[in-house]
């Protein structure tokens, strides 16, 4: 495997996640949107996924109390299908646990059954629906959670050489 490396997320990094996010999303978050997620929201973590060097993905959380909410993960299209995503997930549940988290969630497209496929296997259960919680094509959200109470990941790096 690659070497990589999942770390913090700085503005320096903003112009790859929006190339990531406009070939990922249909309604890609603006580069104000990440801007203001790194330098104004106190709740926000961010963190980017490189893979001999190169921005290959990133992921973003908001940790209020000790519940973790996925806002976004995106992997770059040449990097799908290779357990990147798996990788920054992982990565994303121990830096929740770092900051206190006990639990994390997040909402998935009815539809995108390899991502509700990556968080089955890293524990997550579908608890829920958002009715029409996507507003390019109105289609539902499952709404996905994930205890910490027995975490298997903490011994799983986020860097390999």
């Amino acid at each position: 495997m690659e070497n990589y490396l999942v770390r913090r997320m700085t503005l320096h990094d903003i112009d790859k996640v929006e190339e990531i996010e406009k070939t990922t999303f249909t309604i890609p978050w603006s580069r104000q949107s990440f801007e203001n997620e790194l330098s104004n929201n106190q709740f926000s973590y961010y963190l980017v996924l490189e893979v001999e060097g190169q921005v290959a993905g990133y992921g973003g959380m908001w940790i209020i109390g000790d519940e973790a909410h996925v806002t976004n993960i995106a992997i770059a299209s040449e990097y799908r299908g290779k357990k990147w995503g798996e990788k920054l997930m992982v990565a994303m549940k121990l830096h929740a646990i770092c900051q206190g988290a006990n639990a994390m969630t997040l909402e998935v497209r009815v539809s995108n059954t390899v991502a509700q496929g990556l968080y089955k296997k890293l524990g997550f259960d579908k608890t829920g629906v958002r009715p029409r919680y996507y507003s390019d094509n109105g289609e539902d959200a499952l709404i996905m959670w994930v205890n910490f109470d027995h975490v298997e990941d903490k011994s799983v790096e986020t860097k390999s050489s």
